[in-house]
């Protein structure tokens, strides 16, 4: 008996699965392996310095008192604007409204939803600007939020209770703004303060104790009730080290970016000397005076670049190393508009021919131009170029070294040229609109170490 063997019968499916199983595992495994480079989009904007300073806020405030001694009851918020005859606050004299308060408060003690929102506000001012090891800090926004709480539920009281009151017979002192300005009821020593009269102690945040009546609190005649500020001008006082000082001498105007705030503010700026000899910076405003109508202290940091630069890490910050050709070599080919060089040429039988070669430019300084000296470019060490309309040549060998990164946005790593402005310990500001440099939104080499000429960047 003979068996034959049954003919191989292919899966053609079963086949194709498998190599497209084997392909997809392999380009797994090969992005796997392939080195992820990390990348930076070029941004405008200045340098921050990273110095912190904490300024002295300096405003127009006319304190006023209590005429008659009293329970006090607010009618306007702090940071409000009033006009001339405002009601402000008023005091019970006798105590007959505070008495008729607590036994009602159950009915009055409700707070608007925008009393709700302006809480929360300053309750995430605090959260931003919080720092563990400012006890101070915790202490005067305690006592400016329960300044606030109390003066939103006497104030809603009072509104809705006019005519109830006057009906009880109880009768109270009201107390009108002498003038139109915002309203602040952070009353310190430092009202009437001039910026040459500012001396290191000033500075001294942790023996700084404001006072925060909080309605229901008695207030004795001639007490220091609240404020009116005036003005939107307003200046930011704080001292100079020497270097700073010899620094901004002749500034005529900063920057400052301060805690908490996206937007930097701009402000004229003028240096002085305090009463006690020290140097001091002068910043003055004219506007977003209310947004620290509550504040004495400002911690900021001064933005010392200009928006017309671009701002890089210093980590993308590498060199290369460039032929430099003299600029009268260069010229156009033909009908070509690329940018190259004539060069010599040798032919099989030992002939000598010019040809154009188009050459890429890196940089151009007064008289000479950089082109790739890495090997990879078109022209290398010992080769001829021939000056256009003339039979003279120079010989390619001189090289120096350019400043610069890897712009990848072709997928590749492409040297450009930088020209620093500022730095500091981790961004450099860099001149914009160069012809062969950066533009806003490149994407560069983060790390410029990890690139070469022409390698395919894998970005992530």
């Amino acid at each position: 008996m003979i068996r034959y063997r049954r003919p191989l019968k292919l899966n053609i499916g079963l086949i194709i699965f498998s190599i497209l199983f084997f392909y997809l595992v392999f380009t797994v495994y090969s992005y796997m392996r392939r080195p992820k480079i990390r990348f930076y989009e070029v941004e405008t904007g200045g340098m921050v310095n990273d110095t912190g300073h904490t300024g002295l806020i300096l405003r127009t405030e006319d304190v006023q008192t209590a005429p008659v001694p009293g329970y006090i009851n607010y009618y306007i918020r702090e940071g409000k604007r009033a006009a001339v005859g405002t009601r402000i606050y008023s005091l019970d004299e006798t105590g007959s409204l505070r008495k008729y308060l607590e036994e009602n408060s159950s009915n009055t003690d409700s707070l608007s939803e925008q009393n709700l929102r302006e809480l929360k506000s300053r309750l995430s001012g605090f959260a931003v600007s919080y720092e563990p090891n400012s006890f101070k800090g915790v202490y005067d926004s305690r006592d400016s939020i329960q300044s606030a709480l109390s003066e939103y539920t006497s104030m809603n009281v009072l509104y809705s209770l006019d005519q109830t009151l006057r009906d009880n017979g109880i009768t109270f002192t009201q107390v009108t703004s002498p003038e139109s300005g915002v309203v602040s009821f952070n009353v310190d020593s430092y009202e009437g303060l001039t910026a040459d009269q500012v001396t290191a102690e000033h500075f001294d945040s942790g023996s700084y104790r404001p006072s925060w009546l909080t309605a229901g609190e008695l207030a004795d005649s001639g007490m220091p009730i609240y404020k009116i500020i005036p003005s939107e001008d307003w200046q930011v006082v704080f001292p100079l080290t020497e270097e700073e000082d010899a620094r901004y001498a002749d500034r005529q105007s900063l920057r400052i970016l301060i805690k908490g705030y996206d937007t930097p503010l701009t402000g004229d700026f003028h240096e002085l000397t305090g009463a006690d000899g020290g140097r001091y910076g002068v910043l003055t405003f004219h506007q977003f005076m209310v947004r620290f109508v509550s504040d004495r202290y400002l911690d900021f940091q001064i933005v010392s670049g200009t928006d017309s630069g671009l701002k890089i890490p210093r980590s993308a910050i590498t060199e290369k190393l460039f032929f430099t050709v003299p600029k009268e070599y260069l010229t156009n080919g033909g009908n070509s508009v690329n940018a190259g060089f004539i060069a010599e040429r040798y032919a099989q039988d030992g002939t000598a021919e010019a040809v154009f070669v188009p050459a890429e430019i890196f940089y151009e300084s007064t008289d000479s131009c950089y082109i790739d000296a890495s090997g990879k470019g078109p022209l290398n060490a010992g080769d001829y170029i021939i000056r256009p309309g003339s039979d003279e040549r120079y010989q390619i060998g001189a090289t120096a070294n350019l400043q610069g990164v890897y712009n990848i946005n072709k997928g590749y790593a492409v040297f450009k040229q930088i020209e620093i402005i500022e730095e500091n310990d981790e961004y450099v500001t860099i001149r914009r609109g160069t012809s062969y440099g950066l533009n806003v939104f490149d994407h560069i080499l983060l790390n410029g170490s990890e690139g070469s000429e022409g390698e395919p960047i894998y970005q992530r």
